[in-house]
């Protein structure tokens, strides 16, 4: 069976779109060209991929199955074709990068502002979440995490000097309900918690003591999946809140907020750019990379 690299690239952004009608704005087509592309394919192979509905398009056990199985062939087929129109090593093209909203530094300004400078042929798509999925399978050129969260099998680069997670609260709270000497305290104070996102668990409290990790079950009398929020709510004294130090350090500097509890915050790595192991790494993530290298041979990371 000789394979149709147009039809399958056709297939697979139907099943990304999960649409017929996208999937043929994408590409500049009518939707029955799409429909006929698919229908080509489905009797080369003999199975149906597609179940269409008058609403809904989906896969078929088929569809999921060639789908997974041809996605990542044809991604790496169109970094390969990236890889020879760049032979001249410009960078150039749209950058997608997924950052943790956490990722401070790298967020700042100063870091992506003088890349932009270097590489004026280069765009930026930030996509700022703290969902975790598969950076590969969702079309990113990157990411940016913790470095405990990376997968093992990608390439990790430092973006950030090392990181710990503080407790903090207003100067007006800790003048009414007295500061914690002990985390263990934080349990019958009122906290404000955080979640990066409506159905996972809230952001733990995490402290260590004598060399022993532990966290605290806290009764959050808030919790949000908006950092700014929380910390606008522990400035206007409404309770303890709990999280990265580089989010707080603009209110710590300001004076609104206080560190409490520092002797049981205990630094660790910080935050990384991760990106598969590719031969052939597109000119604009290399200059990327380079980028970050440079500022942190310079000490130049931290904003």
């Amino acid at each position: 069976m000789q394979p149709d690299f147009n039809a399958l690239s056709v297939f697979a952004l139907v099943a990304e779109e999960k649409s017929f009608r996208a999937a043929a704005d994408r590409l500049g087509v009518t939707r029955s060209a799409v429909s006929q592309m698919i229908r080509k394919l489905e009797e080369t192979i003999g199975i149906a991929l597609v179940s269409r509905t008058t609403r809904s398009v989906a896969l078929t056990e088929a569809g999921e199955r060639l789908y997974a199985d041809a996605a990542p062939a044809l991604r790496d087929m169109q970094n390969a074709m990236e890889a020879a129109a760049n032979l001249r090593g410009r960078a150039r093209g749209q950058l997608t990068l997924a950052v943790s909203s956490i990722a401070e530094s790298f967020l700042s300004g100063p870091l992506l502002s003088t890349f932009l400078e270097e590489n004026p042929e280069v765009t930026l798509h930030v996509t700022v979440t703290d969902e975790e999925f598969d950076i590969v399978a969702e079309g990113y050129d990157a990411g940016v995490r913790l470095g405990e969260v990376i997968a093992q099998d990608m390439i990790a680069v430092v973006v950030s000097g090392e990181q710990r997670q503080l407790a903090v609260a207003s100067p007006d709270y800790l003048g009414r309900f007295g500061t914690p000497t002990h985390p263990s305290e934080l349990a019958s104070r009122r906290c404000i918690g955080w979640r990066r996102a409506v159905n996972a668990a809230p952001y733990r409290w995490e402290f260590e003591e004598a060399g022993r990790p532990f966290s605290v079950a806290v009764a959050d009398t808030v919790t949000t999946t908006d950092m700014a929020l929380m910390i606008k709510l522990a400035c206007a004294g409404a309770g303890i809140s709990f999280g990265m130090e580089d989010s707080f350090r603009s209110a710590i500097t300001r004076g609104e907020l206080v560190p409490i509890l520092q002797e049981f915050s205990p630094r660790f790595p910080g935050f990384s750019l991760y990106y598969p192991s590719r031969r052939n790494m597109a000119p604009k993530l290399r200059a990327l990379v380079e980028h970050l290298q440079r500022r942190r041979s310079n000490g130049r990371l931290d904003g």
